[in-house]
């Protein structure tokens, strides 16, 4: 499950005062809690192609958001299970291709026909999808078309199932209508006594943020912008809560591996601005920032066959360790012939790891980085400010902060640690040159 533009902050369980996240706080007391869990990138598309084929974007062309498509020679986490006998399904937000060859919400510059990549090309047997985000209440109504709010929404920019474009409208809140179709999925496949894949991938709260009666009543005394944005996390929560009382009902809780977490830091640049109201929980940057707050966010998992007791980690992970950590445990292996840049997670779930044992790069836009389980080194190419960063802090191209001793990097201590910073400009370089050789096609 992943939702889209949460930020670190905004769960109760990272401590947010007033958003009610009860099913993501049981989840946190239930299973392995991520301390310092990160997104592939700073942005959404690339960092749902990290979650399928645990290799960082900039390797097939995926660099940002409506940029590029999930590439036909790239292996997806849907392919190797549905070949391993698994019933696979995509509900909620695709955004690694377009899902009609015609058609594009973002106009003929999307170059649909270029870029059509939809599930069912990528191992889902079972889909129920956008091409991008939609408004989290109501996405039929033109008010809130996330296309354009001068005409009724084309509802090709809406809901597909399996290649037919629902055009019947749907009501209510999105997270439910997800739900409503991932839930049968799993019953079907518990019904035939077959495994299952299944990806949730939430457009909470991604702007068009609008919130319905039920969960606006609960902050009534918030500001109207606050209110809305509230309403979608806590309507996300609830699904996520309906889903996890499915599981033990239907007696597969305890053996399937439930994940979480958010594609990127919260939108409003650079702070939180109209319903974008997220919070970075103090944390450096927002969307689109390779600082903590654009890439750091909540991390959870639930397995209690494997995790029977509640604990947590402050070692790195990304959402790229799922594709060799899912791969391990179904007894399969990655392509050793290609780079990938997730990890196994098996030996933390297994409380075998001290550290980690390989750095997380980065990349977006004129911004990477490469973090460590102590350091993490920034590059500001140009040195141009995100956008998303509205701090008064020392600004250079090459920053280095002790995140061990302060995760809010305002302290760059590039010069007291002259040989960190060598060892860790060399594997950025390294890991950027291997990156860019593999989108050159060297891999395939």
């Amino acid at each position: 499950m992943m939702a889209d533009d949460l930020g670190w902050g905004d769960t109760g369980y990272n401590g947010h005062r007033v958003i009610r996240t009860p099913a993501l706080d049981q989840m946190s007391r239930e299973g392995l809690k991520f301390n310092r869990f990160y997104a592939a990138s700073a942005v959404c598309s690339p960092t749902r192609g990290a979650c399928l084929t645990g290799r960082h974007p900039h390797r097939y062309g995926v660099t940002s958001a409506n940029v590029g498509h999930l590439r036909d020679q790239e292996v997806c986490l849907a392919e190797v299970l549905r070949d391993r006998g698994y019933a696979t399904g995509h509900f909620g937000k695709w955004h690694l291709g377009t899902l009609t060859p015609d058609y594009s919400g973002k106009g003929p510059g999307r170059k649909p026909q270029k870029n059509y990549a939809p599930p069912h090309e990528h191992g889902f047997d079972e889909w129920f999808s956008t091409e991008f985000a939609v408004a989290t209440w109501d996405p039929y109504d033109p008010a809130n078309s996330h296309v354009s709010r001068k005409q009724p929404p084309d509802p090709r920019a809406l809901y597909w199932h399996n290649g037919r474009n629902i055009t019947e409208t749907l009501q209510g809140d999105d997270s439910r209508i997800v739900m409503d179709r991932a839930i049968p999925f799993i019953e079907s496949a518990v019904d035939r006594e077959k495994p299952f894949f299944a990806v949730v991938w939430f457009h909470a709260p991604h702007a068009p943020v609008v919130g319905g009666p039920k969960y606006l009543a609960m902050y009534h005394d918030r500001s109207e912008n606050e209110q809305h944005y509230y309403a979608c996390i806590t309507a996300l929560d609830e699904q996520v809560g309906r889903l996890r009382a499915k599981l033990t009902e239907l007696q597969v809780a305890s053996d399937t591996m439930l994940w979480f977490c958010s594609d990127n830091g919260p939108e409003g640049n650079p702070a939180p601005k109209g319903r974008s109201q997220g919070s970075a929980g103090g944390l450096r940057g927002r969307k689109r920032s390779l600082y903590e707050g654009g890439i750091r966010v909540p991390g959870l998992l639930v397995w209690p066959a494997q995790i029977p007791n509640p604990r947590e980690t402050n070692l790195p992970c990304v959402t790229s360790d799922y594709f060799p950590t899912i791969l391990e445990a179904v007894g399969a292996a990655p392509n050793s012939k290609r780079p990938y840049d997730g990890l196994s997670l098996y030996p933390l779930i297994e409380g075998r790891w001290d550290e980690r044992p390989q750095p997380i790069g980065f990349r977006f836009g004129r911004q990477s980085a490469l973090s460590d389980n102590r350091f993490k080194l920034v590059h500001n190419s140009g040195k141009k400010r995100p956008r998303s960063d509205n701090r008064q802090t020392p600004f250079d191209e090459w920053e280095l902060y002790d995140l061990a001793n302060e995760d809010s990097e305002t302290t760059n201590v590039a010069d007291r640690f002259p040989k960190e910073l060598e060892r860790m400009k060399s594997g950025l370089a390294l890991w950027v040159e291997s990156c860019d050789k593999s989108n050159q096609g060297s891999d395939y």
